[in-house]
This record gives C-alpha cells, sequence and structure tokens, in this order.
C-alpha cells in the first residue's frame, strides 16, 4: 500500500533527523559513578592513594567531556570548559550534599546513622541527582539534566525539575510523589514530605520563561499531600502547610495553614 510506503519514509526520515545523543543509562551511569566517587558508603571499592581518588575524578571529568561532546544539541558549547567548571564546582556542591543528609538525619527518628541515609534514603539520592543536573542546567547544557532528574524520578518516585533553584539542609520524607516544577525557589532548612506539589496554576507556552511556580522561604514544613501553585505564591519563612491543603496565595511567615476535613466517624461494632 502507498500509505505505508509514506509511513515507513516518514520513519525513515526522521530517524536521519534524530540528533546523537549519548544513551540515557550511560548518561544515569555517570551520575551514579560520580556519586560512588563522592560517597564511599554507596559502594565497597577502595583507593589505595589520594593519586587514586584524583585520577578517579579526573577519568570522570572526561567521561563528562564525552558525553557532551556527543551531544550536538550542544554545538555551541565549549564541551571542555562546561565539564572542568563542573568538576571545579563539585566541592561545593558535595559540601551542600552533606546539609541535605544531615537534614534527613536530624529530622527523621527512624534514620540511625549518615551512612544509612547515604546509602538508602530516596529523598537523598533525588537530592542529589538534581543537585548534579542543576549545575550541568546552569551551564546550559541541554537534554542531559532532564535526562538525569527523570533517571532520579523513575527511581524513587520523585519528580524535581532540574532549573528549580534549591537551598541547602533539604529535607525529604518518603517523597514519594513528590513534584518541584522547573522555576520553583526553595530556601534553607524546607521539609517536604511525599505527595507535595510545587506546581504552576497555568501552563501556556508562553509562560515558559516566566516565574511559574511557588516561592518557598526558609524552615517552611509543607506536609503530605499539599498543592501549592503559582509564580506569585511565596510561602513566608517559619510557616507550617498541613496535609492535603491546596494553596494559591501567599502566607506570612510564621503562619499554619491546615485543611480541616469533613470526616464521619460511624460506629461498625457488631450487634450483639
Amino acid at each position: 500500500m502507498q500509505g505505508m510506503d509514506d509511513f515507513y519514509q516518514h520513519i525513515f526520515q526522521k530517524q536521519l533527523e534524530v540528533q546523537d545523543m549519548p544513551s540515557n543509562s550511560r548518561i544515569a551511569d555517570w551520575a551514579k559513578h560520580v556519586l560512588h566517587l563522592l560517597f564511599p558508603e554507596k559502594q565497597s571499592a577502595n583507593f589505595g592513594t589520594v593519586r587514586d581518588v584524583r585520577q578517579a575524578f579526573e577519568e570522570a571529568e572526561d567521561e563528562l567531556f564525552a558525553l557532551l561532546q556527543k551531544t550536538k544539541a550542544c554545538s555551541h558549547c565549549d564541551h571542555r570548559l562546561i565539564a572542568h567548571e563542573f568538576f571545579e564546582a563539585l566541592p561545593s556542591i558535595y559540601a551542600v550534599m552533606l546539609t541535605d543528609a544531615e537534614a534527613i538525619m536530624d529530622g527523621d527518628p527512624a534514620a540511625k546513622s549518615l551512612r544509612e541515609v547515604i546509602r538508602t534514603y530516596p529523598g537523598f539520592h533525588a537530592i542529589c541527582i538534581y543537585r548534579l543536573a542543576h549545575q550541568l542546567w546552569k551551564a546550559g547544557v541541554p537534554l542531559i539534566p532532564r535526562i538525569l532528574t527523570e533517571h532520579a524520578h523513575s527511581k524513587t518516585g520523585i519528580d524535581i525539575h532540574p532549573g528549580a533553584q534549591i537551598g541547602k539542609y533539604l529535607y525529604i520524607d518518603h517523597g514519594t510523589g513528590l513534584v518541584i516544577g522547573e522555576t520553583s525557589i526553595i530556601g534553607d532548612h524546607v521539609k517536604l514530605y511525599q505527595g507535595v506539589t510545587l506546581g504552576a496554576l497555568s501552563v501556556e507556552k508562553n509562560m515558559a520563561n516566566t516565574q511559574r511556580h511557588p516561592i518557598i522561604e526558609d524552615f517552611v514544613i509543607i506536609y503530605a499531600g499539599a498543592t501549592i501553585l503559582g509564580g506569585q505564591t511565596v510561602v513566608g519563612h517559619h510557616s507550617v502547610i498541613g496535609g492535603n491543603v491546596w494553596l494559591t496565595s501567599s502566607v506570612d511567615p510564621y503562619t499554619t495553614v491546615y485543611h480541616q476535613p469533613n470526616s464521619k466517624f460511624i460506629d461498625s461494632k457488631p450487634l450483639a
């Protein structure tokens, strides 16, 4: 059939136009390797000397350079400079990651040690991947940051856009179903529970370069299932947003907002 011939021609033409990209698994493996270098708790390999450590990080930098080189969509980028500046920034990124681990350790009574947090907590893993991706995002690298955070999303159920701005000591408890949108701004010492959404009120395409997601100031706690929407919505510092709250307007500092359910209790004891 001529219709099928046209269809096959269309698919063939599309694959000719596809930009050459490293596989998602290769990109994710690179990030996983960097985290293993930063946190030996995640692996069993040991380095014999400091020189071995330096060499491992230099090899990881070379791998990032190779990934960027293979990304034709970034033809305008200075790949070597981006890779070098990423690893120059890594000590600072690592220091912030440690504050995230500390926040979880201090905030979760179930956490017995930093080693447990680093090795097992999905919230910590998602935060770390976000922080690596965010550094690449700031450098203008296309696609790779999204691939990294979507990989973390698939593994943890935590969806953090690499463009979000997140401060130190981020505490994510459980985290499943958590969504943090691209233009969200989150301060220091913020606690987020599962099912929280920091989203946009409107999703028109012409709003792409505007503040669409909320601003969460320092020391805010947002409990499970809360939805906070809109680029003009500011949650003031030291506020508490209760579970299942729907919020589209700003909240002053030191405010508690809670959802008042209309629950009914029925006596279900069996009849005598």
